[in-house]
C-alpha cells in the first residue's frame, strides 16, 4: 500500500482492502476481548434524559470522568469522548453512554473494567442528581423528546435513515445494546467463527431479551430493540446468507463492503456527505466531489464502522445481537462467546449444531425472536432448548480455560446470570412484564428505581 505523508495509507486496490481485514489474523496466545456496552442516562428527580448542555448534562459527565485519568477527545469544540489505555467513552446519537473496552485477555479483567466504569459513571452521577439505566431500549421517552448529540456524523446519518428504512432513528436514539469483539487465528477460524456466530445470534438475542416498553407502555416484543434493526437500513444490516456460501472468505466480506452505500468522507475534521455513494468509485478515483482521489485506510475502517449486519468484521469480529442490561449480564455477553468461540471443541459442536440450519430458517429465527424470545419454535423444538444447549458447550469451554481469578474461581461464574434466565424460562423482559402488570401497578417509572446501575 502507498501512504502519503502525514497521513493514513492510500488504498489503491482491492487486495489492499483485503490484507486489512487479513491483519487481523493472529495466534491464539493473542487473542483479546473486547466488551462493549451503552447506558441510558437520566435526571433522577424528573426522570428526563440528558441533554448535552448545562451544568447536568452530558457535557458535565464526561468533565468529571477525566478525573479518573479519561483523555478529552473534542470536535467542532464540542467535548464528545474519552480516552485512557485502549478503552473510550463515547456518545451514541441520543446521549447514551458507551463504553467501549480495552482488549483484555481473560473474562476477570473485562468483567473488572466494566465493573470500575460503572462505579466511576454512579460516582460523577450521584454528584450530579442523575441515573444510569440498563435496558435494550429507552422505555419512556419518545423519539421527539430525546435529544441529539453534536457530532456531525450523526447528523449525516440520522438524515439518510429516513430514506431507507422505518426504524433507523429509533435505532440511532432509543437504543443500547453489548456486544464482544473477538478475535480469530487464520481465513478459515474466521469463516467458521463468522458462521457459527451468525446462526447463533438470535439465540443470544433471546437469552438477552430486554426491551419490551416504549413511550411507558409494553410494546409486544421481547426485544424491541432487535426488532428495529430489520427495518433500519437494508443494505447494511441483517443476518448475511452469503457468509453461509462455499468459498466464503475475506475477499467476499469485502465485496459486500464495497458494495454497502457510503454516509461519509472525513477529511481535515470534516465530515462531508456522501450518503448513498458507491466505495467502489472512491477506489476507481471517481467519487463524486473526490474525484482524482483514492480513498485512505481510514476511509475504509470508517465504512466498515457503518456496516451493521448481527456480526460484523473488521479486524475481529464483533458479536451485535444483544439487549443492554445490568451489569451482571454486561459480563455474561462476552463470557458466553469466549466459551463458545475460543475452545475449539465447544466451537466445532457449535458448528455441528446449526451447519445444516437453512437460510431460511436463520431469517425466521431472526424475525421472530424479538417477539418471543425463548418461546419461539424451531424445528422440533424452541429456542429455549437450543439456549440450553450453547450455554453448555460455552460453560465446557471455560472449564477448558481454567483461567482463575484471585479467589480461585474460573470464568464459568460470569454465566451463573444466564443459567438462572434457563431455568426458569424467563426472560429480563418476561420479569419487567410482569412487575408492570403486578408490583408497578402499570407505573413504567419504577423501571428507573430497579433497573439502574
Amino acid at each position: 500500500m502507498a501512504g502519503t505523508e502525514g497521513s493514513s495509507p492510500i488504498m489503491e486496490s482491492k487486495a489492499d482492502l483485503i490484507a486489512d481485514l487479513e491483519q487481523g489474523c493472529k495466534p491464539k496466545d493473542q487473542w483479546r476481548i473486547g466488551t462493549e456496552h451503552e447506558k441510558f442516562g437520566y435526571h433522577a428527580e424528573k426522570l428526563t434524559p440528558l441533554q448535552y448542555e448545562g451544568e447536568d448534562g452530558v457535557n458535565a459527565v464526561l468533565e468529571r470522568m477525566q478525573r479518573f485519568g479519561w483523555a478529552p477527545v473534542e470536535e467542532n469544540g464540542f467535548l464528545i469522548a474519552l480516552k485512557k489505555d485502549g478503552a473510550s467513552i463515547s456518545l451514541e446519537p441520543g446521549g447514551q453512554f458507551e463504553l467501549s473496552g480495552a482488549p483484555l485477555s481473560t473474562l476477570h479483567e473485562t468483567c473488572r473494567e466494566v465493573h470500575t466504569h460503572l462505579d466511576q459513571v454512579k460516582e460523577v452521577s450521584d454528584e450530579l442528581g442523575l441515573g444510569f439505566l440498563g435496558v435494550g431500549f429507552s422505555p419512556k421517552w419518545t423519539l421527539d423528546e430525546t435529544p441529539i448529540m453534536p457530532k456531525d456524523r450523526y447528523k449525516i446519518m440520522r438524515a439518510y435513515m429516513q430514506s431507507v428504512g422505518s426504524l433507523g432513528r429509533e435505532m440511532m436514539f432509543r437504543s443500547c445494546t453489548v456486544q464482544v469483539n473477538l478475535d480469530f487465528s487464520s481465513e478459515a477460524d474466521m469463516v467458521k467463527k463468522f458462521r457459527v456466530g451468525l446462526a447463533l445470534q438470535p439465540i443470544v438475542t433471546a437469552m438477552f431479551a430486554n426491551s419490551p416498553f416504549t413511550e411507558g407502555k409494553p410494546n409486544g416484543f421481547q426485544s424491541f430493540r432487535s426488532h428495529v434493526w430489520l427495518d433500519t437500513d437494508h443494505d447494511r444490516t441483517g443476518m448475511l446468507p452469503f457468509v453461509f456460501d462455499e468459498g466464503f472468505d475475506f475477499e467476499r466480506y469485502t465485496d459486500y463492503a464495497l458494495d454497502v452505500p457510503m454516509y461519509f468522507v472525513y477529511r481535515d475534521g470534516t465530515y462531508h456527505d456522501v450518503t448513498g455513494k458507491s466505495f467502489r468509485d472512491f477506489m476507481a478515483g471517481t467519487l463524486e466531489g473526490f474525484e482524482g482521489q483514492k480513498p485512505l485506510l481510514s476511509d475504509w475502517d470508517n465504512h466498515l464502522t457503518t456496516i451493521f449486519p448481527e456480526v460484523r468484521m473488521k479486524q475481529f469480529l464483533e458479536m451485535r445481537g444483544a439487549d443492554g442490561g445490568p451489569w451482571k449480564r454486561l459480563c455474561a455477553l462476552p463470557a458466553l462467546w469466549v466459551g463458545i468461540l475460543y475452545h475449539q471443541a465447544s466451537l466445532d459442536a457449535a458448528w455441528d449444531l446449526v451447519k445444516d440450519w437453512s437460510a431460511e430458517e436463520r431469517q425466521t429465527l431472526r424475525e421472530q425472536v424479538p417477539i418471543t424470545a425463548l418461546r419461539t419454535s424451531f424445528r422440533n423444538g424452541t429456542v429455549h432448548d437450543i439456549a440450553h444447549h450453547i450455554l453448555q458447550l460455552s460453560y465446557d469451554g471455560l472449564h477448558a480455560r481454567n483461567i482463575l481469578d484471585r479467589g480461585g474461581d474460573n470464568e464459568t461464574q460470569y454465566l451463573e446470570t444466564l443459567e438462572q434466565i434457563l431455568e426458569t424460562g424467563q426472560t429480563a423482559a418476561d420479569q419487567m412484564l410482569a412487575r408492570y402488570k403486578g408490583a408497578w401497578q402499570g407505573d413504567i417509572n419504577q423501571i428507573f428505581e430497579e433497573y439502574s446501575y
